[in-house]
């Protein structure tokens, strides 16, 4: 059993901004926490949006102390840990600990296909490395393979409250629910659809989101609602969250969105990403996103920002000031 505190609530997935010599802006990093943390979330996530595979391993580790140390005391931190081998995840893992995380998160290897025993094994490793809950993502919906329901169960009885899971392979609701009868309604998962599917994952019982941070307000808004039974909210907002997210298809192009979403509305100085890229984000896009963000802050009540700030792409970084 783990001593330290229960995972749940809303926990964003940080994006990462970079600086015009592409490190880390960790003037742009603190902005960012101290916003998501302002809307009222109960903590913050490193994973793959965060585009921690485009970091090197002293990358990873420097972004996982300073955003440990700017979360300290106000809310949970969750960092991704999965890497293309047991030995790295494992180093990974023990550094997160180490510096403050509450929790690590990892996806199977995306080099080599594993499953089975063997990804049965990688897990277990990594949580017999660390003290702290382990977090098993299964992001197939837009990178490596699905990860098996029994072999998740397996991971639940024998860790318990040690584990998390966040499936996010189709059909999400009912896989959702099998994980939850194949372990006796024990399993602790987190929505991880970016909370266009959270009204049905709420009600299959999850114990929170992991969504982006870009309209963090708009989820922590519907999961609040969620939880009083106010069904009418919650679909207000979901309308043009789903819209929103429809348009987010690939890895790069939840980055890519999510990073103009932020710097839309102040938050983040520019958008650039680390490249190569396979997505980019043209003009009558980028003007659909900004609507429905308008839409989506009416929803929650909140007063419009977007047309405080400016349309920015990957090759057209914003500037600060």
């Amino acid at each position: 059993m783990s001593d330290g505190p229960k995972l749940g609530g809303v926990l964003p997935v940080l994006q990462t901004p970079f600086s015009d010599d592409d490190t880390v802006d960790e003037a742009a990093l603190k902005d960012e926490i101290d916003w998501v943390l302002d809307c009222g979330v109960d903590g913050v996530t490193l994973a793959m949006v965060s585009e921690v595979l485009r970091l090197d391993d002293r990358e990873r580790r420097d972004l996982a102390s300073r955003v440990c140390a700017l979360t300290a005391g106000r809310g949970l931190v969750v960092v991704s840990v999965g890497a293309e081998s047991t030995a790295v995840a494992v180093r990974l893992a023990l550094h997160a600990e180490k510096v403050g995380a509450d929790a690590v998160m990892a996806i199977p290897p995306l080099s080599v296909h594993v499953e089975g025993a063997a990804l049965e094994q990688y897990y277990e490793e990594i949580l017999a490395a660390v003290g702290i809950p382990v977090v098993v993502q299964d992001a197939s919906s837009y990178v490596g393979g699905t990860i098996a329901i029994d072999l998740m169960a397996r991971l639940e009885a024998r860790h318990g409250d040690r584990v998390y899971f966040k499936p996010e392979a189709q059909p999400l609701g009912p896989r959702l629910s099998d994980l939850l009868e194949a372990t006796a309604g024990r399993a602790r998962v987190f929505d991880g659809s970016g909370g266009v599917a959270m009204i049905d994952t709420y009600r299959r019982g999850i114990v929170g989101s992991m969504p982006g941070a870009e309209v963090c307000w708009a989820i922590v808004s519907m999961w609040n609602a969620l939880g009083r039974g106010d069904d009418d909210l919650a679909y207000r907002i979901s309308l043009p969250l789903a819209a929103l997210l429809a348009l987010q298809t690939s890895l790069s192009s939840f980055v890519v969105i999510e990073k103009h979403l932020l710097a839309r509305q102040g938050i983040l100085p520019d958008v650039r990403c680390r490249r190569p890229l396979d997505y980019s984000l043209d003009d009558t896009t980028a003007a659909q996103i900004d609507t429905l963000l308008a839409m989506l802050e009416a929803a929650c009540g909140r007063a419009h920002a977007g047309s405080n700030t400016k349309t920015a792409r990957p090759d057209q970084p914003v500037g600060r000031g």
